[in-house]
């Protein structure tokens, strides 16, 4: 087997983190350049070439559309050259859910793509950032894993970027998958599928834009007034996003003042805060032009009715299929 040669692209997050001491709790996210990264790396002894470039060094809670599309020109030229194996990207924990699943949407599955991150500064007790590098190389390497869309790889296991959430706010295992648990589990010596590949040869589901339209989030909780809706919503607010209660609810008259925007051409959808949970369509929801997120959580289900509105689509029956095929 030929070594494989990978392209890295570094975003800072934990992983190129670092504390005043082993034991503090609190660190500095993305203190550390690529380079010096990856001359860490070569003290693994992993048979790989290994080039790195480094997109930014912040903490994920500051990713951005800019960023995310110098990420998305980078992907897709290392995906064209002929000699790239796959594409490793390092990256924060807070929002790596969400800029996997963006990419996921925007590129093309002929190679692997995958993402990783630490849940642990690159000097604290137990750093875990070395470990799950070294799992996303052997994944990025491995012919099997295109075909998958991009994937996301933490405390040994593999998740698909539809299905990975940040369920912990501490513990390498901070990770998990819904509907689907993992897809694979990784070591740096071995790396098992659960599953053979759903999306070989797929080109991209949608063109990658960097400006989206406006798509906010409204969070749901007990004594809502309608007044929230009119708070959160500009003139320039192109789509709703509801994080409801249980399976997608709110209260009456929050509903009412959303019906209201629904009527006038503005895409609804309804998902949940929980962690885990279906969101299905109720009966008044074809009276109401409202949209079920169905298994996305609503970060994710943001990004894709981004996507669907700078598509030109909004009608709630046609923008409900792609959630259901999703």
């Amino acid at each position: 087997m030929s070594t494989p040669n990978i392209t890295v692209l570094a975003t800072g997050g934990t992983i190129a983190g670092e504390a005043d001491s082993a034991t503090r709790h609190d660190y500095r996210p993305g203190q550390i350049g690529i380079e010096d990264f990856l001359g860490r790396v070569e003290t693994l002894g992993i048979d790989a070439n290994l080039s790195g470039t480094q997109i930014a060094n912040i903490g994920s809670e500051d990713m951005s559309p800019a960023i995310w599309a110098q990420l998305h020109k980078s992907i897709s030229a290392a995906i064209e050259d002929p000699v790239c194996t796959g594409v490793i990207v390092t990256h924060g924990t807070d929002t790596v859910e969400e800029t996997a699943f963006l990419l996921d949407l925007t590129l093309p599955t002929i190679k692997p793509v995958v993402l990783v991150g630490a849940m642990r500064p690159a000097n604290a007790v137990g750093y875990d950032g070395l470990r799950n590098f070294a799992n996303a190389i052997r994944v990025a390497a491995d012919r099997q894993a295109a075909g998958r869309g991009v994937l996301v790889v933490m405390g040994d296991r593999v998740f698909a970027a539809r299905d990975i959430r940040k369920s912990r706010t501490r513990g390498t295992d901070a990770f998990q998958g819904f509907p689907r648990g993992s897809v694979g589990l990784v070591t740096p010596s071995a790396l098992d599928w659960f599953g053979a590949p759903w999306r070989v040869g797929e080109s991209a589901r949608f063109p990658f834009k960097r400006d989206l339209p406006d798509v906010p989030i409204l969070f749901v909780h007990a004594g809502m007034t309608p007044d929230y809706v009119d708070r959160l919503v500009s003139d320039n607010t192109r789509g709703v996003v509801v994080a409801g209660v249980g399976e997608g609810n709110m209260p009456e008259p929050v509903r009412a003042a959303l019906v209201a925007l629904a009527a006038k051409g503005m895409p609804v959808v309804r998902a949940s805060r929980l962690d885990e949970g279906l969101v299905d369509r109720e009966p008044e929801d074809d009276e109401n032009r409202f949209v079920a997120a169905r298994a996305l959580n609503p970060q994710k289900a943001r990004i894709l009715l981004q996507m669907l509105i700078a598509a030109g689509t909004l009608d709630p029956t046609a923008i409900q299929l792609e959630y259901d095929g999703r």
